[in-house]
């Protein structure tokens, strides 16, 4: 299997752009895993500027207008992986509106979270149990977090080319 994605395509995996570069550099990849390996070392690399840009291409968790407006190449991928807020009471959607404001003001971006197989509830007590770490920790949470959703997205990328 040789993987060679192209850039428009990386990006929509994670909007890091020192990331995708990287990436495009090392393509083809021999297979998923070199294609796996690379990113993960690639994305441990990046300073923290680089994973505040990744950031900000997500939409808020719940925010079904800016998936919408913002982010039509990711929409789809997104809305499926924000599939446990579709089914949330306008309560806890408000709440998570609320959250996010609190989170972004103190920490200077949104609220990231691998959201696939979770539900708008569990987001929120994610959310409620990280807004009092300190910057420097969350940060790294964050970018655990776009790790985990760039993985993904790389899954979806690879079944897409299959």
């Amino acid at each position: 299997m040789r993987v060679q994605p192209t850039k428009v395509a990386l990006t929509r995996c994670c909007g890091a752009s020192r990331w995708v570069d990287g990436m495009m550099a090392a393509a083809p990849f021999a297979s998923a895993d070199h294609l796996h390996a690379t990113a993960e070392r690639l994305w441990w690399a990046l300073s923290d500027d680089d994973w505040r840009e990744a950031f900000t291409h997500h939409p808020k968790i719940g925010d079904v207008d800016q998936l919408r407006e913002k982010f039509a190449q990711t929409a789809a991928w997104s809305e499926g992986e924000q599939a446990g807020v579709n089914t949330a009471s306008d309560a806890t959607l408000q709440a998570l509106a609320d959250g996010n404001a609190r989170y972004e003001a103190r920490f200077g971006f949104i609220f990231i979270v691998c959201a696939t197989g979770k539900s708008a509830a569990q987001m929120l007590a994610l959310l409620h149990g990280r807004i009092d770490n300190p910057p420097p920790a969350e940060l790294l949470i964050a970018a655990a977090e776009q790790r985990k959703i760039t993985r993904i997205r790389l899954d979806k990328l690879l079944a897409e080319e299959t």
